[in-house]
Formats: C-alpha cells, structure tokens, sequence
C-alpha cells in the first residue's frame, strides 16, 4: 500500500493507538459534522433565563437578549428554543392571551415604551444564523391557583370549565375537545403571523404524579371516551389526538415550520414492555400519558428531543443506552438529544458523574457515533451553559463546537 508522505504521521500513530490498545474513537472525531443542531432552551418562565427580571425596560431586555445570543454564537449555536408562552399567556402581541407576567411584570400589562418582542426575538436569532423555535407548554395555565391575579382576558376568565386544579396548578384539562380546538388555535395564530422555523413542546402533558393527588377528570371522561378506553389509554388518545391535529394544521398552513417535542428521557423501560429500554426510570408513557414513539410512528413530529439529563455512569438510565434505544426508535424522524448542563451546577449525590468536567463533552461525541440516526444537541438551559460549569462551555467551543455546523436539512 502507497502511503503519502503528508499521511504517514497520522497512519503511524493510528498503528501506534492500535498497537497499545487505545480507542481510535477520538481521532474519528477531530473532524465535527457538517450539519448538526446544536440548541439552547431559553426559558422564560419564573425569568430562568430571560428576561432576568420582570422589571427590565424593553431596552433591557433587547439589550439582555442580544448579550445571551452572542455569548451563544461564540459557543457554536445554531438554534434557539424560546418560550413563548409559559403558562396560557404570551411573550408576543395576542388577540387571545395575555401578556405574560414574565415579561412585563404584571399579567395583562403590555410592555411600556410598546413594542411587540417576538419579531424582535425572532429577527436577531437569524441575523446570527440560528433557527427560531416558539417554545409553547400546551397545557399549563397558571403556576399557582390565585385566580385573582390572573387577567380579564385570560381563557379561565372566560371557560373556567376548561380546567383542573392539580398540585397548586391550573391546567388545561387535555380530555375536552374545546380545549385541544383552543390550543391548536392559540399556536396557529403564531405559525401564520412570525417567521418562525419551529413549533416546540417540552415534556408537561398530564402532569407529573404526585403522592395523593387525584387528576379529577372523571367528567370528560365520561363524555367524551366513544370508544371505551381505559382511563390510561383514554389519556394517551387525549394527547396523540392534539399531536396529530397539531402537526397536520401546521402542516397545511406553513409546510416549512417544524413541529417537534422534547418528551421525557425514557419511554418505557425494558421490563414493562419489550420495546423499552433497558432502564430502571420514571416512564413517559405510563406517568405522562405520552406515548413519543407512537408519534414518531405516525409521522406525527418532524422531530424528537428527549431529555437525557442522566450520566453516562447513573445506574437506573445510564445515557449511552438510552441514546441507543432512541436512535433506534427514530422511525425516520430527526432526533436530537437534550443534556442536562445545569446538572453539572447542582449538588447531588445521587449522580456524581456530573461532577466530572468531560462528562458533556463526552455525550456530544457520543451522539456523533450515530450520525444517521442522531442529528445534535440541545442543552438545558441558556444561563446553566453560559455559567461555564467546570469549564465545559470552553470545551465545547475549542473542541466539539471549535468549527461551525450548518442545522440538519429537513426535506
């Protein structure tokens, strides 16, 4: 075999790794792809990431946002997961919600000097060559009960019906018709009037279980269930039905905008059923009533991002399996995989692994080990990865995220 000169340095120390036993994996992986998503949540309920404050003028908060996103660009972003409506109200002029209490303060209160953000929001993310995904929780509509707090024009006011109190929450109840109408609705009304790229949901559906909380929606169940489910499956159908309206209207009305989900890390483990993963873990399918691979089945997504916020080393949902089993489950859907970078900020003992500076650097490649299947990274959240935990920001930027990559083509 001909060997140039300019190749012989490498080949020799590619017999040299070879020769001494060490993984030839990190040499596959100097050069990154060229396509591959790489996001951020920007979460703006409770004022996570942005704005910081609900008393920040609207200079502020543009001044604020332009700050995140170009310490972001440095980082090697690509795309930015914005939540636009939190809990029932909205970061955008809406006909049919209130301004957000997040932003302005007061809920109901438009911002003063006037100006709508989301186009701003949107405009800036694309002058940077960032993709614009409106983040939406479907079902949440308060982050407490104090009715009295909330607008004259918020969908309580006016449909009390529509909702159950569950865990000092009020949320939507996803069992009525209307309410899945409303939601489709209020998410078509952004899709038609912003030059948004996607259409995103994270993992609330029915709410997470809590001991002795009851989900009272025995009324809806008894009305609206013609096909006899059981209460577990009649739920699922409640949440697939929005999926599947939702996709297809946003489908029909902008054929360019995605429609993704970001649902919990483990569908179901391997001994509940044969098509899960070989896990220990909370289930998506059983305590959410969201059932993400029949969706991706259906077609129903154009992608995944399930929240994989375990180690590599975490016993019950260690993180090189799960990535297995969902790139396996892709059924043709883009997946990427969400990383738990504010792990790395907390203090527990119950995975220690994150305490380990390359333990996020080392997800990344390992995502890469399936370049046909897994198309990127997303990372919980903007102010965990701007923190620079353990030096890890700086590691992306000079090894995995060093070169820029394009976003996934979606034909």
């Amino acid at each position: 075999m001909l060997i140039l000169p300019a190749a012989r340095p490498f080949v020799l120390l590619l017999i040299a790794c070879l020769l001494i036993g060490l993984p030839y994996e990190g040499w596959a992986q100097e050069v990154p792809p060229k396509r591959e998503l790489r996001g951020v949540w920007i979460a703006t309920v409770e004022n996570i990431d942005w704005p910081s404050s609900r008393n920040l003028s609207p200079e502020q908060q543009r001044r604020e946002y332009r700050r995140i996103l170009d310490d972001h660009q440095r980082t090697g972003i690509n795309a930015v997961f914005v939540q636009v409506r939190p809990a029932s109200d909205a970061f955008y002029a809406s006909e049919l919600e209130p301004w957000s209490k997040w932003l302005t303060g007061t809920q109901g209160k438009a911002p003063a000097p006037y100006y709508d953000p989301l186009p701003f929001l949107i405009e800036e993310a694309h002058n940077r060559g960032m993709e614009f995904h409106a983040w939406f929780n479907p079902y949440r509509a308060t982050m407490d009960t104090l009715t009295r707090r909330l607008a004259p024009n918020h969908p309580y006011r006016q449909h009390p019906e529509w909702f159950l109190r569950y865990s000092g929450k009020l949320l939507y109840n996803p069992g009525l018709p209307e309410v899945r109408a409303y939601i489709n609705r209020v998410i078509l009304d952004v899709v038609r009037r912003y030059d948004i790229d996607g259409v995103h949901f994270d993992d609330y559906f029915y709410p997470y279980p809590e001991a002795k909380k009851v989900i009272e929606d025995q009324d809806a169940f008894a009305r609206y269930n013609p096909d006899n489910l059981k209460l577990a499956d009649w739920r699922r159908q409640n949440v697939n039905l929005l999926i599947r309206d939702l996709h297809k209207s946003i489908s029909s009305t902008k054929r360019w905008v995605k429609f993704g989900i970001s649902p919990f890390g483990v569908w179901r483990n391997q001994r509940t059923d044969p098509n899960g993963s070989d896990t220990r873990a909370f289930e998506g399918y059983d305590g959410l009533y969201a059932d993400a691979l029949e969706w991706t089945r259906q077609g129903w997504v154009d992608y995944l991002l399930p929240q994989l916020y375990w180690s590599t080393g975490f016993a019950v949902a260690r993180y090189p399996t799960l990535i297995e089993w969902w790139a396996r489950n892709a059924n043709g859907r883009h997946v990427y995989i969400g990383h738990g970078a504010y792990r790395m900020l907390e203090n527990t003992k119950a995975d220690t692994v994150w305490r380990n500076p390359r333990e996020l650097p080392r997800q990344v490649r390992l995502n890469r080990t399936f370049p046909a299947e897994l198309q990127g990274s997303v990372f919980f959240s903007s102010k965990s990865l701007m923190a620079n935990p353990l030096r890890t920001t700086d590691s992306l930027r000079q090894h995995e995220f060093r070169y820029p990559a394009l976003p996934p083509t979606m034909p």
